[in-house]
Order: structure tokens, then C-alpha cells, then sequence
């Protein structure tokens, strides 16, 4: 048997996913490698090898885990739940108080003896999302009532998404977002989202009376004020907007080829947060909208694995994990090319970034173990 037909025969579930993840890990490690080259010169001595091999790992091992994870009965994510989401919530208090400062935000810790940081506000997005998801599939019927929607939903999505915004806004919005999505199809009773709504904006309110009073303090309101004026009343953009349509512009159709950015030279980030104006200033139009369709034929097929799961819990865990995947990367690429304000956000299984790959790929072996799970109760 060849080695195709026995990958085809042991990857089972939706194998269009399992192409997307081998396809984007293609592109991070040819990206990432590339928009390293300027880091590895100033700080290394051009030794961007390193920068490589670090990336590399990050990916082989981010694909095992992906593997492992598909090979779980998705069930078993169900029962840990409660628990993850009670210890993300020690970790983002930690993390507010004790974190390590990269670019004025506190969103990392440090593991001791190893030199690793970890972003906890992955560890609990993650936490959340699958929490949600066994709060509402947990009562299949409508869920109207006090006891059945407000302390077991609406309050955990308050106190995790309120501590991750004083340091991260941008992904507290987008978990937000993608929990109240899966109320709404979850069929969460309308007052309860309407009131998470309220409650969410009146924290939100808060945050940013605190950050004004406190220009010191751990809220960095000043910035998102900042970031916000700069996409309204400059329409150019500012510094990095600027270079990165520029990178854009340079790459045409089809680009200058792979290693021939010249943009990752004037980019603050162009392995994380840019790296897709890097893409297509080397692969051109042509790569960025590769790059697109792959995220967009994910969030389809993950729509596909929601119609056909018959467990409320697998349909509400893959739509959240689809959803917050796809919507992350569509920021991400809307930042590049000045649709949003600059907003941090990473492209998912793409940007260098070792637990925002790991996040990527415990979702993406998630979403493989329901479909998994469909496509044997079909055979």
C-alpha cells in the first residue's frame, strides 16, 4: 500500500480539513521562515536557520497534536471542561498581575527553567468555547430561564472575556462574539443575549473609565483609543498600515517569489501580526486569496460538520472552534489591507507564536474527532 492510500485510510473524518491544516502549515513555515530574515539579522547574526527549526518544531509538533486530539472521543472534552475554565481563571488573574510586558501588554507568562511564554488568553478562550458549548447541549430545549442560562453561561463569558480585555480587547471581542453566536443558534433565550450584551458593554464602559483615571494602570484603554482615532482620521493608515500595503502592492498577481520581501525589513511584525502582507508581497494576489479560500472553505466545512453531528455538544464545539478560527484570520487579513483598526490578532496556524499554534491545533484535532465520530455512525 502506498503512502497516500494509507494516510487516506488512517485520517479519516473530514479529510478537506486535514488538507487546509497540511496546506497552512506549508505556508507558515515558508512564510514565517521568510518575514524571520530581518530578526535573525539584528539579533542573531543572520542565523535565520534557528528561527526555522524553532518554527518547525512548533508545527511538527502542533500536527501531533492535532493528531492526538482527533484520535479522542470528542466526548472526553465535555467532562473537562468545567475544569479548564476553572483554572483559566486563576491563570488570566496571574497573568494581569505577574505576566511578562511584550509591547505594553501583559498577556504572557514565563515557564520557569525553559524560557517559554505561554498566552494564557488562548489556554482560556479555548477553555470557554468548550464550556459553552456543554452549558447549552446540556439543555437541548430552549433555554429561557434563570438557572438554566444566566449563571451557567452569561457569567462565565463575563469574567473570562472581561479579564482578557485589559491586556488583549481585540480577542476578548472575538470570543464575545463567536459565544454569542453559539447562543443564538443554541437557542439561548434572546433576553439572556440581549442582557449579555448589556452587561458586556457596561464592563467595557468600566475598563475604560479605569484606564483614563489610571493612565498607569494595567488597562491599556489609551491605546485602543489611540488605535481607533488613527483608523478613522487617518485614511492612509499609520506607520505599519502603510508598509504593509506597500508589501501588498509590491507583490502584484503573483508576487516577487518566496525570501524576496523587502517590506518584512520596515514591518514590526511580519512573522505575526503582518505576515499577510508578507504572503502577498511573495506570492502575490494569487497566494493572499489561496490564503483566504482556505480559511473560508474551514469555516464551510465546519458548517457541514454542524448539520450532520446528531449531539448538540459536537455541533456547538465545532461551530465555536470554526468560528473563531475563521474570524480571527479575517481580522487579521482586514488589518492588512486597512479594513479594521490594528489589532494584534495573529492568523491562525500561520504567524510564528508557539501556544497560538498549539491553540490552533487542539481546535482543528477537535473539530477532526466530530467529524470523525459522524462519519463512523454513517458507515
Amino acid at each position: 500500500m502506498s503512502i497516500g492510500n494509507r494516510l487516506y485510510a488512517e485520517l479519516r473524518g473530514d479529510r478537506a480539513v486535514w488538507m487546509i491544516v497540511a496546506i497552512l502549515a506549508i505556508f507558515s513555515l515558508l512564510a514565517v521562515y521568510s518575514a524571520t530574515g530581518h530578526a535573525a539579522f539584528r539579533t542573531r547574526g543572520g542565523d535565520t536557520e534557528s528561527y526555522l527549526i524553532r518554527h518547525m518544531f512548533f508545527v511538527v509538533a502542533g500536527l501531533v497534536v492535532t493528531y492526538l486530539c482527533y484520535l479522542m472521543h470528542y466526548t472526553q472534552y465535555m467532562r473537562i471542561a468545567p475544569i479548564l475554565l476553572v483554572i483559566s481563571v486563576p491563570l488570566l488573574v496571574y497573568t494581569i498581575a505577574f505576566g511578562v510586558e511584550i509591547n505594553e501588554a501583559k498577556r504572557w507568562l514565563e515557564v520557569p527553567f525553559v524560557g517559554i511564554t505561554i498566552q494564557t488568553s488562548d489556554i482560556a478562550k479555548l477553555a470557554l468555547i468548550i464550556y459553552v458549548a456543554r452549558a447549552i447541549s446540556s439543555k437541548q430545549e430552549y433555554i429561557k430561564d434563570f438557572n438554566s442560562a444566566f449563571l451557567p453561561i452569561v457569567v462565565p463569558i463575563l469574567i473570562i472575556c472581561g479579564l482578557i480585555a485589559p491586556s488583549d480587547l481585540s480577542t476578548s471581542l472575538l470570543l464575545f462574539i463567536t459565544c454569542l453566536f453559539m447562543m443564538f443558534l443554541g437557542r439561548v433565550s434572546f433576553k439572556y443575549i440581549l442582557l449579555l450584551i448589556f452587561l458586556m458593554i457596561v464592563v467595557f464602559a468600566l475598563l475604560i473609565i479605569i484606564g483614563q483615571m489610571f493612565p498607569d494602570s494595567l488597562v491599556r484603554s489609551g491605546t485602543w483609543i489611540e488605535r481607533l482615532r488613527e483608523f478613522v482620521e487617518d485614511p492612509e493608515g499609520g506607520y505599519q498600515i502603510q508598509h504593509a500595503k506597500i508589501a501588498i502592492a509590491n507583490g502584484g498577481y503573483f508576487g516577487d517569489g518566496p525570501g524576496n520581501s523587502v517590506m518584512r525589513n520596515y514591518l514590526p511584525a511580519p512573522y505575526s501580526d503582518f505576515i499577510y502582507a508578507i504572503i502577498c508581497e511573495e506570492y502575490g494576489l494569487l497566494g493572499g486569496f489561496v490564503l483566504i479560500g482556505l480559511y473560508v472553505l474551514l469555516f464551510f466545512r465546519c458548517v457541514r460538520v454542524v448539520t450532520k453531528s446528531p449531539k448538540a455538544f459536537g455541533a456547538m464545539l465545532v461551530l465555536g472552534l470554526g468560528l473563531i478560527i475563521a474570524m480571527q484570520a479575517m481580522v487579521n487579513i482586514a488589518v492588512s489591507v486597512h479594513l479594521v483598526p490594528v489589532t494584534g490578532l495573529n492568523l491562525p496556524w500561520v504567524s510564528k507564536g508557539g501556544t497560538s499554534i498549539l491553540f490552533s491545533s487542539i481546535a482543528f484535532g477537535m473539530i477532526l474527532s466530530v467529524s470523525r465520530y459522524i462519519e463512523k455512525t454513517t458507515d
